[in-house]
Order: structure tokens, then C-alpha cells, then sequence
């Protein structure tokens, strides 16, 4: 982040009513916030594993602190919801006595019904749209579901 961009925020912040500000750039994140002198700190983080120097800069009453985030955990990329194509109740087995559909660690592929949602007294089957492993069943037996809420999550 260019040094005159970062001065320019810093008097923005001093010269405005906001009290906190901040912006991200990239990989680079920018937080301003006035204490109660009047006087503005910040504190520029960068992602970690990625070394920035921060140039010295002529401001007096700014204090600059670079902090690292912590590392996340990693973000699984094969797991996909199915979620509810409309608003009514959620229903893991075609009848009150019969087996569910599904349980956790079923396989299943495009087309295998997983639950029903009645709304207004239609039955409705919802489909897995793709092939994996159930993982997770986000939804009770008879419970009401919204238009969108997710009900089921597949390793794919």
C-alpha cells in the first residue's frame, strides 16, 4: 500500500466524525480508529507467511503496529449443500413407520431421493443433484424448513 494513500486515510479519519475505519487492499488489511486524544491508531495486517516492510513515515501522533492473523484452518472444497426448494416440513422417511431415505455415511448419486418437504399437502422429493457421501443431516424429522435453508451436506 502506497504511504501517501495510507496519510490520506489517516486525515480523513482525524478531519471526519468516523471513529474506526477500515479497508483491505489484496492480501493487506488496513484498520484505522481514533482514541479518545484525537490521535489515530493503526494496524495493518498482513496474511500469514507473506512479509511486508512498513516504511517509516513523518506522522508524530500515529502509531503503526503490523500484526500477523492467525492461520485459518483449511476450507474443505468438496462438501455441497442440498438445500430446500421451498417452505414446508421436512421429512427423512416416505411414511411415519417406514426407514429413512438416508442415513449419515449413505453414498448417493444425481437423482437419489433424499427427503420429502410437504407443502400444502403435496409431497415433494428432493433429489441429491450430485454423487458423494452424506456427512452431515441438518434438519430434524417433521420440522418446518424456509425457501433455501440447507438440509443436507455431501462429500463429493
Amino acid at each position: 500500500m502506497d504511504i501517501n494513500l495510507l496519510k490520506k486515510l489517516i486525515k480523513m479519519v482525524e478531519q471526519s466524525e468516523i471513529t474506526e475505519f477500515s479497508v483491505q487492499e489484496g492480501e493487506l488489511k488496513v484498520k484505522i480508529s481514533k482514541n479518545s486524544h484525537g490521535s489515530s491508531n493503526i494496524s495493518l495486517q498482513p496474511v500469514p507467511e507473506i512479509n511486508r516492510q512498513i516504511v517509516n513515515s513523518p506522522i508524530s501522533t500515529d502509531t503503526i503496529a503490523v500484526t500477523t492473523a492467525k492461520p485459518t484452518e483449511p476450507v474443505q472444497t468438496n462438501l455441497h449443500e442440498i438445500r430446500s426448494p421451498i417452505v414446508g416440513t421436512f421429512y427423512r422417511a416416505p411414511a411415519p413407520d417406514a426407514d429413512p431415505y438416508i442415513q449419515v455415511g449413505s453414498m448417493v448419486s444425481p437423482g437419489t431421493v433424499l427427503c420429502i418437504v410437504e407443502a400444502m399437502k403435496l409431497m415433494n422429493e428432493i433429489e441429491s443433484d450430485v454423487s458423494g457421501k452424506i456427512v452431515k443431516i441438518l434438519v430434524e424429522n417433521a420440522s418446518p424448513v424456509e425457501y433455501n435453508q440447507p438440509l443436507f451436506i455431501i462429500e463429493t
